[in-house]
């Protein structure tokens, strides 16, 4: 048909059917799409519940032997036993942790792969500052898993039983004594140059790559003194092979109540020390982060968890994936101001 001006027209029959036609496949295309994202969305839900379904690879940032490395793998044979998968300890060692962290960052956000991250990924946020990851922007919090206070050791020839006698010997002799931690722009370090700033001692730094070298060599005499965490100093302290002199903790800790703070031997405030939890690449499944942060907060509170943890001078730690982030935020902006007036920048 044609119109006045020689123009085609369809008959208004034809042109309801059309319309219809045009309807019905609009709205196929709309059920088709809700479809699809109603069955991701089950899809999700389902993985959730099922996971894991394979095994779970679990980053550890420092070398075996160190308190991340010791405190992850208590938690995890715990893990394995109760979700029915294995989580496998990986240690990337190396960059102050930042390795294995940015290798974390970049992994799938399936839940399949998590970092046993610690203060010093925290640390790490303000002292490398061409670091190609973020702990906040990159990582979704999942679980504490323990705190350890750090311990100020000597070797037993320092002739210095009290931390006012071994800040006197540094005094008298400054520049000369030496201190060693797992590395520059580490907690402990952080934490020896806190001290430094505090008492107006000199004292030179030794890094190590990783605690178990530095304390390695302190127990050797090669370094009269040692800044690392309880879980690897205690046990050597206990054993004789160091004398520990203070923790770091703002009161006496359960893990060595025998030990005087640095906050009561004349620096009130002080405080420092490193903490283990677990991280999931960001986007990782909300369901995922909530099944595992349930699953951890039942090992740690497992009797034998804490008397291992205590026994290795480790507290256990309980905490929401939302306090963890609250937690984690606190601490890059506390590390930041004492890296700054340290001048402690490294690239």
């Amino acid at each position: 048909m044609k119109d006045e001006r020689g123009r085609i027209t369809l008959p208004l029959q034809m042109k309801r059917r059309n319309t219809r036609r045009s309807n019905w496949s609009g709205l196929r295309v709309l059920l088709h799409f809700s479809a699809f994202i109603l069955g991701c969305a089950l899809g999700f839900a389902v993985g959730a519940q099922q996971y894991p379904v394979r095994p779970v690879r679990v980053i550890v940032n420092f070398p075996p032997g160190a308190g991340v490395d010791i405190t992850t793998r208590l938690v995890t044979a715990k893990l394995s036993e109760a979700l029915g998968q294995q989580f496998l300890v990986d240690n990337r060692a190396g960059a102050a942790g930042n390795i294995g962290i940015e290798l974390a960052s970049r992994a799938a956000p399936d839940g399949y792969t998590l970092l046993a991250a610690t203060a010093a990924a925290a640390v790490s946020q303000t002292v490398f500052p061409k670091i190609p990851f973020d702990l906040v922007r990159d990582f979704a919090p999942v679980s504490m898993m323990a705190s350890a206070p750090f311990v100020l050791a000597v070797h037993p020839s320092v002739q210095a039983k009290t931390l006012a006698e071994l800040l006197a010997l540094a005094k008298a002799k400054p520049g000369q004594l030496s201190y060693a931690t797992p590395g520059t722009g580490s907690s402990p370090h952080l934490a020896g140059e806190l001290l430094k700033m505090l008492s107006g001692t000199s004292m030179l730094h030794v890094p190590y790559k990783g605690m178990v070298p530095a304390a390695t060599d302190v127990m050797g005499g090669n370094v009269p003194i040692l800044f690392g965490n309880s879980l690897v100093v205690l046990p050597a302290a206990r054993s004789g092979k160091l004398r520990a002199i203070a923790i770091t903790t703002l009161r006496r800790s359960g893990v060595a109540p025998e030990l005087p703070t640095i906050a009561e031997s004349g620096f009130p405030g002080y405080e420092s020390g490193t903490w283990y939890g677990l991280m999931a690449p960001v986007r990782a499944p909300r369901e995922i982060v909530t099944r595992l942060n349930g699953a951890v907060v039942k090992a740690v509170q497992l009797a034998d968890v804490r008397e291992k943890l205590i026994a290795q001078g480790a507290e256990p730690i309980i905490m929401t994936p939302e306090e963890m982030g609250a937690f984690v935020r606190a601490e890059i902006a506390k590390w930041g101001k004492v890296a700054k007036a340290a001048n402690i920048r490294l690239e």
